[in-house]
């Protein structure tokens, strides 16, 4: 590749895709797509109002215009995805920026122009768009964080999860076998009081279906208390999953080891890679990562990305 485009491929990867504090051209862009995607929703939304029908031509235009960008933006990235992914040739680069969570979510910003431009529901999968509002604070930790509490706790999570549709399900058919004779247009079947069980489990009940016999007024208020509990189960796991992951990065920032600082940057032989393979492949344990001012606790599948600073712990031989 000559120089030349090299220098200009990989200056726009750093002002795309990076998002530098230093770097006034990179803010500058952010900021810009920033806008477009706030402009694209605002006009969403603009558009299923009756009194938008008077600018319809100014909005379709604009709205032409933000994809236009959106589509510009897609491409550059694709064309520099070998710098985000320095280990894998441009080919596979570029398959594997497509089907990141960054790559997918730019596609469903654009596609919906093209494609699904006559259903309004699913223009709104050009809301998830929003997310480039995180990347200028790189905020990307915070997700990391509830990422993990929701990876580490899954097995409890479905579990709780099995309880309330059993619970929900057992709910319905009580109030199907109290309530069919006083009330069959509302309980026709078993699975008639779904809509009341729900409502009535994960709420204090919609009102629009109640019981009215002695039995079923009795089972709806041990439902009801039932529900408190039944949505305080998940939420006590995910607390608990949050207060681990504190416990795990207040006692890791504490320990005392031989652990080097390394600040990745865009040439560095760790960027792109996961943890476990940093660790097989240069026998080097990542403790802590800080991206920005966040500190995370990586597992083995977490990724280097550029600007990152790691806490390296290298066994002395």
């Amino acid at each position: 590749m000559d120089a030349n485009v090299y220098s200009l491929k990989k200056r726009i990867f750093q002002v795309i895709q990076i998002g530098e504090e230093n770097d006034l051209l990179s803010k500058i862009f952010d900021w810009f797509i920033t806008v477009v995607i706030v402009t694209n929703i605002a006009l969403m939304y603009i558009s299923t109002f009756s009194i938008s029908q008077k600018y319809a031509d100014t909005i379709n235009v604009i709205e032409t215009i933000s994809v236009i960008i959106f589509c510009l933006e897609y491409a550059l990235r694709l064309w520099t995805a070998s710098f985000l992914y320095p280990n894998n040739n441009k080919a596979m680069a570029a398959v594997k920026f497509i089907f990141s969570f960054d790559g997918i979510i730019d596609l469903l910003t654009i596609l919906p122009f093209f494609f699904l431009s006559g259903f309004i529901a699913f223009r709104m999968l050009r809301v998830v768009r929003i997310f480039h509002l995180f990347r200028i604070n790189a905020n990307y930790d915070s997700f990391n964080v509830i990422k993990s509490v929701l990876y580490e706790k899954r097995n409890q999570l479905l579990s709780s999860i099995f309880i309330i549709v059993m619970l929900i399900m057992a709910s319905s058919l009580f109030l199907y076998s109290a309530e069919h004779d006083a009330q069959p247009e509302n309980f026709r079947n078993a699975f008639s009081g779904i809509w009341w069980s729900v409502s009535t489990l994960m709420t204090v009940g919609y009102g629009d279906v109640y019981p009215i016999t002695i039995a079923g007024k009795i089972m709806a208020i041990i439902i009801t208390f039932l529900g408190v509990g039944a949505v305080a189960i998940p939420t006590g796991i995910v607390s608990a999953g949050f207060v681990e992951q504190y416990t795990k990065a207040s006692s890791s920032s504490s320990m005392e080891l031989n652990i080097q600082n390394v600040i990745v940057d865009i040439d560095s032989k760790w960027l792109g890679l996961s943890v476990e393979e940093v660790k097989e492949k240069y026998d080097a344990n990542i403790v802590l990562v800080q991206r920005k001012d966040v500190i995370i606790l990586p597992k083995d599948d977490y990724r280097i990305e550029l600007k990152d600073a790691l806490a390296v712990y290298i066994k002395e031989d």
